[in-house]
């Protein structure tokens, strides 16, 4: 384990790949070809998160399912794509980059046809989860143009594809709400599904085809599975321990889950010859702290994003009294919006001046927007404000560092593990933060937002903390 080398601007393609020729580097129209087809296949994936959401109460009305039940239309799909993020990122070091991506569009334009003609809610639910494969296709995006770029090419697309994962431009979300109010919820999947064989078409005609594996041996199934366990076990783990107490039976259930299936990923990964990933490189400093950083970083800053600022700004009583969609123009678009320039920007500054340095100044960043947001959570414009310039530190220097530091710090004989883990670090801090803040949110106070507020903060000092262990692999 190295716990001191330096953070400086790495080559982005090992040397092993480069002696056949395997991943010759792109450069102009074929670069840009490149990056446009990655873009428009994690835009498939963008759409399936966020366009639906609006849609959401007519899915319940027209399938006659609950609020609990619809709710699962988003926690299956993120559980899923948490689950396979990690799993098909992996196989494609075997498998091949453009082989597994396209299986992982055509299997999203299954799901989609699905969701598109459902007759009931379990037809709906089993649809969502096929969409939710598309998750993969972020983690192998990096992964390729680490491959196929220049080093500063590679900085700046990287933080091109990162700035979709905060919505794309704001304007999703909105599309998906009035598309459901003028032609009904299944016209979103009618729109998704569109995009998706477009992004199927672009890759069988512009990725490079694939040679042979990354990497030699044979994918770790048995890890892959147990670990799919895990990550299944410890999301419900969080969810319930919130809503029916960390004593009850549930909850323990999922404990007891979590820590058995930790163990089996543990034994599995000791006596396999390819691991998933190699115990001692998730035990190193340059794998488990980026992994932790990201956890705790999401569950720290989006949480206020997505959860506890909305809820303030549609408060009629303690709060700014918005509608739905004022709330969203106000607080969700403008953040999206200054990300997608600000994300691509942080990957030339990550290049030019360190990727750890660029990280942990935009966590400081981001700790000082937090601090006002928690100061003065009643006063609209201020709160607007600080909002808006998460957009840069949060959206664009922290999720693009993140992220970048994921494919740069992942092993040599593992290339897409580090991605793929960092994938479902991101939808497990998500849904933790929300699960510990939304206690106090819902009383609906001044004082409760103030404690939820002031919990995400302190979160958000761990993710530095956290930070300050990662080390750079070296080149």
């Amino acid at each position: 384990m190295n716990t001191g080398s330096p953070d400086v601007s790495p080559g982005v393609r090992d040397a092993n790949q480069l002696e056949d020729g395997e991943q010759a580097t792109l450069h102009g129209k074929k670069a840009a070809a490149l990056v446009a087809t990655l873009l428009l296949s994690v835009i498939a994936y963008q759409l399936n998160a966020s366009m639906i959401t609006p849609a959401l109460p007519e899915m319940a009305r027209q399938l006659k399912g609950s609020v609990d039940d619809i709710a699962q239309v988003s926690s299956l799909f993120f559980l899923a794509g948490a689950i396979t993020g990690v799993v098909l990122s992996r196989v494609s070091d075997f498998w091949g980059r453009r082989r597994v991506l396209m299986a992982v569009l055509v299997v999203t334009a299954a799901g989609t046809v699905l969701c598109l003609v459902a007759p009931n809610l379990p037809v709906l639910l089993t649809g969502r989860v096929l969409q939710g494969a598309s998750s993969a296709a972020f983690q192998i995006a990096y992964v390729v143009l680490n491959e196929r770029l220049s080093r500063k090419a590679f900085a700046t697309a990287l933080g091109v594809i990162t700035a979709i994962n905060g919505g794309v431009g704001g304007v999703d979300g909105l599309l998906g709400g009035r598309l459901s109010d003028s032609f009904g919820y299944r016209s979103i999947f009618a729109v998704i599904l569109v995009v998706g064989v477009a992004a199927s078409a672009c890759v069988a005609f512009v990725l490079p085809r694939d040679r042979g594996p990354v990497t030699a041996g044979r994918m770790d199934w048995w890890g892959a599975a147990t670990l799919s366990v895990a990550l299944y076990c410890v999301t419900y783990l969080v969810s319930h321990g919130f809503a029916d107490g960390w004593n009850s039976t549930s909850t323990l259930g999922y404990l007891a889950g979590t820590v058995v299936s930790a163990l089996a990923f543990g034994l599995v990964e000791r006596r396999t010859a390819t691991p998933l990933i190699a115990l001692r490189h998730l035990k190193s400093r340059q794998v488990w702290p980026v992994i932790a950083t990201t956890v705790i970083a999401l569950s720290g800053i989006f949480a206020v994003i997505n959860f506890t600022v909305v809820v303030i700004s549609q408060n009629p009583g303690a709060g700014f009294g918005l509608s739905a969609t004022e709330s969203s123009l106000l607080y969700l678009t403008p953040a999206a919006l200054i990300g997608l320039a600000a994300a691509p920007v942080s990957g030339w500054l990550a290049d030019r001046r360190g990727w750890l340095l660029t990280l942990r100044a935009g966590l400081v960043l981001s700790i000082a927007a937090l601090c006002v947001i928690a100061a003065f959570p009643l006063q609209k414009w201020t709160v607007f404000a600080a909002v808006a310039f998460l957009g840069i530190t949060y959206n664009g220097l922290v999720l693009t560092t993140v992220n970048g530091l994921g494919v740069l710090n992942s092993p040599k004989d593992a290339p897409a593990a580090l991605p793929g883990l960092n994938s479902a670090a991101f939808g497990i801090g998500a849904s933790t933060g929300i699960g510990i803040v939304a206690p106090y949110a819902a009383r609906g106070t001044p004082g409760g937002y103030g404690t939820a507020l002031w919990i995400s903060v302190g979160i958000t000092v761990l993710a530095l903390v956290a930070s300050l262990f990662i080390t750079r692999r070296p080149d």
